[in-house]
């Protein structure tokens, strides 16, 4: 009965074999014909080159002798025969194999399993990996680039030719003028803390930027600043900001070293230290623009009580009322990050940001629009948002 059984085993009618499609290399689609009444399925890999047979040869005996390296160990797993992986289900007819090395030629024999017996197929045909230039999976994002990049160049050439871009008015950043000149008239200092996080955060590198356009503003002025650091990078880098914003309007000669300073790293020890300063010092106006954690209701309830006018801005979430409520001004949210595209009126900063805000309407229209084909028209819309 077991001899009669053996001989019912069929082995798969075909194996097709390619290169797995959309990645970077390494990967090889196997598929087979299904055979119907048995356990499962053995993959089984082959070198198709003598040469590489060869190789691989030469390495099992490096491996015996105990003299093979690290990267032959590496090349004797992608140049290995035999089977691959575990049984696979009756059910599935295709095998992923990411054990392969671009530019090695393999092919397979799929083995039917029942019971203690295999039945073998025929040999597929020599494939090879390679990687894909491009995902054809991702055309939408290539779309979307396109798309942005024709804005950005479409704003860009209407700000060289001089066309004025509007932009809304942010009521915090069109304070600062005002701002500076009461520092002026009452002959007291601005206070600028650029946050207390590290250079790596988006809401400090936006600060710098902000910085570097207040400074230019004072040196105009002839008002003093004082730019207030909790991390000693931060400090380095705001100190660079502070003189070439006085040499670029002119005035390096206005521009002091006790302008910025750096204070401690202890959270509240700073907050601590920050608030003496405004006791002392009674500058005319407070600006707080960065990323700030407890501390920020220490700080701008402190400059409230001075009378300072008091500006402030970050993307710290948790943060926001408390700045909304002890402060005049507070930028929410990307209002931090247009900032100084609105107060430099750069060409290239405002078509950016022109861009942005056009791509993000045709994308909000384009959910929208989406959204209404999927739940009434055209469902497979759906696909056409998906990044694989």
């Amino acid at each position: 009965m077991i001899i009669l059984l053996a001989f019912l085993i069929l082995p798969p009618g075909w194996v097709e074999v390619k290169d797995n499609p959309d990645d970077a290399g390494g990967a090889v689609v196997v598929t087979w014909e299904k055979v119907s009444g048995i356990d499962g399925y053995l993959v089984f890999r082959h070198l198709a080159d003598e040469t590489d047979r060869n190789r691989l040869a030469e390495l099992k005996a490096k491996l015996v002798a105990g003299t093979i390296t690290s990267e032959e160990k590496k090349e004797l797993r992608y140049l290995s025969e035999g089977k691959q992986g575990f049984l696979i289900p009756a059910h599935i007819t295709s095998y992923l194999d990411e054990n392969v090395r671009d530019g090695i030629r393999y092919y397979y024999v799929i083995g039917a399993i029942l019971g203690s017996d295999t039945a073998f197929s025929k040999p597929s045909s020599p494939v090879t990996s390679r990687p894909q230039w491009f995902h054809t999976g991702r055309i939408n994002v290539l779309v979307g680039v396109i798309l942005f990049t024709g804005l950005l160049l479409f704003f860009l050439a209407a700000a060289r030719k001089g066309k004025k871009l509007f932009v809304r008015r942010i009521s915090g950043l069109s304070a600062v003028e005002d701002a500076v000149g009461r520092a002026t008239e009452m002959g007291k200092p601005i206070l600028y803390i650029p946050g207390l996080a590290p250079i790596s955060f988006t809401a400090t590198i936006a600060s710098m930027n902000i910085l570097s356009e207040i400074a230019k503003r004072t040196a105009q002025y002839e008002t003093p600043i004082k730019v207030a650091n909790r991390d000693p990078v931060v400090y380095t880098i705001t100190k660079e900001v502070v003189k070439e914003s006085y040499t670029t309007v002119g005035r390096p000669d206005l521009f002091k070293d006790e302008y910025v300073v750096y204070l401690t790293q202890d959270q509240f020890g700073f907050a601590a230290a920050v608030d003496g300063l405004m006791m002392r010092e009674k500058p005319s106006t407070n600006f707080f623009i960065g990323y700030f954690w407890a501390e920020s209701l220490l700080l701008a309830e402190i400059g409230a009580a001075t009378g300072a006018i008091q500006i402030a801005g970050t993307d710290a979430v948790h943060q926001l009322p408390f700045f909304i409520t002890a402060c005049d001004y507070c930028l929410i949210g990307e209002e931090l990050y247009a900032a100084s595209a609105y107060l430099s009126k750069d060409p290239i900063l405002l078509s950016a940001l022109k861009a942005q805000d056009y791509g993000k309407a045709i994308i909000t229209g384009l959910l929208i629009l989406g959204t209404l084909l999927a739940f009434t028209l055209w469902p497979q819309v759906l696909s056409l948002f998906q990044i694989k």
